[in-house]
């Protein structure tokens, strides 16, 4: 199970961090990833963190203003956002898989309900 938490509106330019519970499996062993969902557009990948070496992928738009990372002890997985803008704005979630660098929903095996950014200009 995955539970996202930490989304809230915010100006542009501020930040924001989004927490990922996970619970049920080890996210060691899985690529935890974050995706965002714009109103009538399709779910895209943000970022992605491979569990078993750490390596982080982005997709372009995100590089240099959004991290990723994992508190094992504590099964967590955040996203650190910061100079966000207008079109960071959508439904962001957690998603658990196999499958390094990889952006393909239908890859991730669990998903969390999802928690708004809405960022304002």
């Amino acid at each position: 199970q995955l539970v996202e938490s930490g989304g809230g509106s915010v100006q542009s330019g501020g930040s924001l961090t989004l927490s990922c519970a996970v619970s049920g499996f080890n996210p060691d062993y899985y690529v935890v990833a974050w995706f965002r969902q714009a109103p009538g557009k399709e779910r895209e990948g943000v970022a992605s963190l491979a569990g078993f070496d750490g390596m982080t992928f982005y997709t372009d738009s995100v590089k240099g203003r959004f991290t990723i990372s994992k508190d094992s002890a504590k099964k967590m997985v955040f996203l650190q956002m910061t100079s966000l803008k207008p079109e960071d704005t959508g439904v962001y979630y957690c998603a658990a898989g196999l499958y390094r660098n990889s952006w393909k929903v239908d890859e991730y095996d669990y998903w969390g309900l999802g928690t708004q950014v809405t960022v304002s200009s």
